[in-house]
């Protein structure tokens, strides 16, 4: 299951970065720890194949659910990842944008109620 939601993030990811207008958000980090991450588990998988055999196959349901919730962990935690970058390197903008705006409203505030005494 982790290396299907993995795999499923992965391409999700390339296809939006695949079909973008421009590269501000910059989707290539977030396909690269997907695809990171889904090669992770590929080997995992082979590696557990090659341990278990047939057993492989038929999983308790239990198991199933622990690697789906480590799945959407991982995808959780890719997104996160992605998202401080892209509040750190604020690539619009937007941030420094709304910091000074707010920053001219209290001066501005400030202004007045020096004025008003």
């Amino acid at each position: 299951m982790t290396l299907l939601i993995t795999v499923f993030a992965a391409v999700f990811a390339t296809a939006k970065w695949y079909n973008r207008k421009n590269d501000d958000m910059k989707l290539g980090i977030l396909c690269f720890m997907y695809w990171g991450a889904s090669l992770m588990w590929l080997v995992d998988a082979i590696f557990e194949f090659v341990d278990l055999q047939a057993e492989y196959f038929t999983p308790a349901p239990v198991d199933m659910l622990n690697d789906a919730f480590l799945g959407l962990s991982v995808v959780a935690l890719g997104l996160v990842i992605w998202i401080v970058r892209l509040l750190v390197t604020d690539p619009k903008g937007v941030l420094k944008k709304s910091l000074s705006e707010n920053k001219a409203t209290s001066n501005a505030k400030t202004n007045v109620k020096a004025q008003e005494q």
